[in-house]
Formats: structure tokens, sequence, C-alpha cells
């Protein structure tokens, strides 16, 4: 059987009808050219979410929440490295450099290897190569050789997020993409904690290098899984038009209802992009978009990693006691992972510029609090939260942001990019924050500082929510003949 591919301007009809007239016309008539082609974005969104899009959602979840797990695990097994190597605490600040190093060169690179490839292989393969690397970790017995091997894993970590971000939001359907997008997004901070709770389970009974292996070997795990049961995207396979005969057998588990078979043509309402996948994200209208979006991810990533990082010492150099600053430090990731359950369903119901820029104006005013040194205990604490929610909890609400911006064929590349810029942030926000501390500003100096970043990170979500960029309709349609 011969393959055609064909392109055609997106008719104006609703989504709703256009499904209607999909699964009545695929029921009639032998020949393939009497049936209307098979919406597919149409008919996930006019589906309940079924048990294989759930499935889906779970792998690439557990491969978040490794990737959480993982990139934290060298902040837990860093006091036992210090006592066993015999080293200053301030020898590894440039190991921990090198895995944000590696995660920004892996979320650039990988991601458009996935626009290229598919989201299902470079998924599968980065979550082995990073495994592999925390198991070849446990080898190391120099501070080098750490450094290294913390970059080369940052690579394989960083093309995690954008590619199970893609996978996510290609199998949602439209009304609950965000909330299940930002969902998965949470599995980082569950991975975080899972970390924690690991680490002291392990530390005493096999010491740093079992930690290690733990993060080594259930990610291969998952990574078999990935492989046995995770799909490709369909809209990736339709626009690339490469093996529609497994799109045919996915469609079946979505919607058993709609008669899917060979003769069947499916669309996707999109162009296929032929050129370079980065010089896309410039074009058809999106520059703007897109530069936007490296801002807010770079100054939003830049805040939440000064507070990651720092919030801790500056409570206890502001005269509060160790267990208040840990409590601080733990109030600051909690506020977030509420921030992430709240705001997916808020977003799916009123959008993303009503519900973001808000958000920032909040954050500006909490974390401007934080340092304020008459502050009572209570509302330092609550400003944290706060702080939590509005800024660790909008990182997953930019991925998605993204996602909705660009179409399918440089859907990771746009991703993948703007999370890439956003972790150049994430390195230059300790940096900053150590040089102003360096020069004896005080705490409340220093968190009033902290505030701008929030500030300008508000003022460009309205500038972008005012750009009113739409992609442009038009539709690629895979047909066996």
């Amino acid at each position: 059987m011969a393959l055609r591919l064909e392109r055609r301007a997106l008719p104006g009809s609703r989504r709703g009808a256009r499904v209607r007239a999909i699964a009545e016309s695929a029921g009639t008539g032998a020949a393939a050219e009497l049936r209307a082609p098979i919406d597919i974005p149409a008919l996930i969104d006019s589906h309940p979410v079924s048990s294989f899009q759930r499935w889906i959602l779970v792998l690439v979840g557990c491969a978040v929440v490794m990737d959480g797990f993982d990139v934290q695990a060298m902040g837990f097994v860093a006091p036992a490295i210090v006592h066993e190597w015999g080293i200053e605490k301030a020898a590894l600040g440039p190991v921990f450099g090198a895995g944000l190093l590696g995660m920004l060169v892996g979320s650039l690179v990988l991601s458009i290897c996935a626009d290229r490839f598919g989201r299902r292989p470079v998924l599968i393969a980065a979550t082995v190569f990073f495994a592999l690397c925390m198991l070849a970790t446990t080898a190391v017995h120099t501070l080098g050789q750490l450094l290294a091997m913390r970059f080369v894993t940052g690579i394989g970590l960083g093309g995690i997020m954008a590619n199970a971000s893609a996978l996510a939001s290609e199998y949602s359907p439209h009304r609950r993409r965000v909330t299940l997008m930002m969902w998965v997004s949470c599995g980082f901070t569950g991975g975080a904690v899972l970390g924690g709770a690991i680490s002291a389970l392990l530390l005493p009974l096999g010491g740093w290098r079992a930690v290690f292996v733990f993060g080594g070997v259930v990610p291969l795990v998952i990574a078999a899984l990935m492989l046995r049961y995770m799909p490709e995207s369909m809209q990736f396979l339709v626009l690339r038009g490469r093996r529609l005969d497994r799109v045919q057998q996915w469609l079946r588990h979505i919607a058993p209802g709609v008669p899917v078979d060979a003769a069947s043509r499916y669309v996707v309402h999109e162009a296929k992009q032929d050129g370079a996948p980065v010089a896309e994200l410039f074009r058809g209208g999106r520059a703007r978009a897109t530069l936007l979006l490296w801002g807010i991810n770079f100054l939003n990533l830049l805040n939440l990693f000064f507070l990651a990082n720092w919030l801790p010492t500056l409570a206890v150099d502001a005269g509060y006691s160790a267990n208040v600053a840990v409590a601080a430090g733990t109030l600051l990731q909690v506020g977030g992972v509420v921030g992430t359950v709240a705001m997916g369903p808020l977003i799916d119901r009123v959008g993303f510029y009503r519900v973001l820029v808000p958000v920032f104006a909040l954050a500006v005013l909490t974390i401007a609090l934080i340092g304020q040194p008459a502050l009572p205990l209570a509302a330092m604490l609550a400003a944290v939260v706060v702080s939590g929610f509005c800024i660790v909890g909008a990182q997953p609400a930019l991925i998605a942001l993204a996602s909705s911006v660009y179409p399918t064929t440089v859907r990771a590349t746009g991703m993948g990019w703007s999370l890439g810029i956003g972790r150049a942030g994430s390195i230059a926000g300790p940096l900053v924050a150590g040089w102003l501390i360096g020069l004896h500003w005080s705490n409340g100096a220093l968190f009033v500082a902290a505030a701008l970043p929030a500030l300008l990170s508000c003022a460009m979500v309205f500038c972008m929510g005012r750009t009113g960029f739409t992609n442009s309709a038009t539709v690629r349609e895979g047909e066996r003949a």
C-alpha cells in the first residue's frame, strides 16, 4: 500500500461538530475517499480520559519523579562525600554548577532531537543515559571525576521534562490539558521529597553510593516500562507520515466507538515545518512570544533557585533557629506543590494570563516581605508559603504555556529551549545572591532585589497576553490508499 500525505487549509467548523461528522462518516462507505478524515486532536478532546492515556501520564510522571530525585541527589549526599573525602564544603560548589550546566545543554540539544526523531525514543534514551551515569558515579574517587559525571548526568536529565511534558500535552484533552501537564510536572518536586526520604534510609545502610545506585536502577526499570508500553505522539507520527498503523491501534484505546481501519485518514491542525527547529521558533509570528517565554523562564528560575538555595541560610543570619530555617525551606516547596495543583484547573478554566499575571504580582509583595526585620515569625513563614505558591508553583505553568504556543513539529524544541534558557537563570540566581551577600547587603535589601525578577516576569506575562498569538490553522493528512 502506498502512503500519501496531503496539506490543506483547516475548515472553519466547530471542533465538536467536526468530531461527530468524523464518527458518522467513518462508519459508512467502503472507499477511503468517501470518509471524512479522523481529526485526532478533536477526537481526544471529545472523549473522556481513557485508562490508556492515564497509563501514559503515569509513565512520563514516573520519569519526571526520578528526574527530580536525581537532580537533588547530590545535595542529599554532599555531607557524606565531604566527610569521606575530607574536602571543604565549598569544593562541591562547581559540582552543583556542573549538573545545572549539563541540564542546560541537555534541554537545548535533546529537545531538537525529539522534534526530529520523536518524543518517545529521546525520552527513553535520556532516561537510560542518566540512569547509567548515576550508576557510573558510584565508581568515582576524585572531585574532578565527580564533576565530570554530574555534568554528563545533567545532559540526560535535561531531556526529561520537555519530552515528558510534550507527550502529556499531546495525549491530554484540551479541557484538562494544563491540569494534567502540571500534575506530571509536580512529580519533579515529589522526586526531590522522595530523595530526602530515600537518602535518609540508604545513607546509614550503604553510604552515599547506595543513593546513586537507587537513582540508577529505578530509572532503568521505568525506561523498560516505557519501551514496552509508551506510545509515540500520534500528532507527531501523522505529521511525519510514519507508522500510521500504530496510530490506528492507539486510537482504538482512546475512542473505541469510532471505526478505525487501514483505510482511515488522519488530520492534525498544523502544517509540517521544514526549517531548522530553532529557527521555526521565530517564524509564524512566534518571535515575540519566544523571546518573552525565554525571559520569563530565566527570571522565574533565577528567583526559584535563589530562594531554594539561600532562604535557609539567610533565615539563620536573620537570627532564626536552624529548625525555623529548615522549616522555611520546606514550606517554600510545600507552597510550590499547592500552587502547581491549584493553578492547573484554574488555568484550564480562565486561561494562562488571567492566572499568571496576578500570581507574579502577588509574588512581588510576598518575596519583598520575607526579609523585613520587623515581620513576625508567623507572617514571615506565611510569606514564604505564598512565595512558593507563586514562584515554584508557576514554573510548571510556564512549561504548559510553552506547549500551547508551539505546534507539534517544534513543540519539544520550544519547551526545551524555554527550559534551557531558564536554567541559565537557575545558575545565575545563587551566584548573583552570593555576590550581593558578599557586598554586605541586608536581608531586607536582598529580598527586595529578589522581588524585581517577579515584577519583570509579571510585566512579560502581561505583554505576552497582549500579543494575541495563535498558531496558523493548517492540516496535514496521512492517508493509506
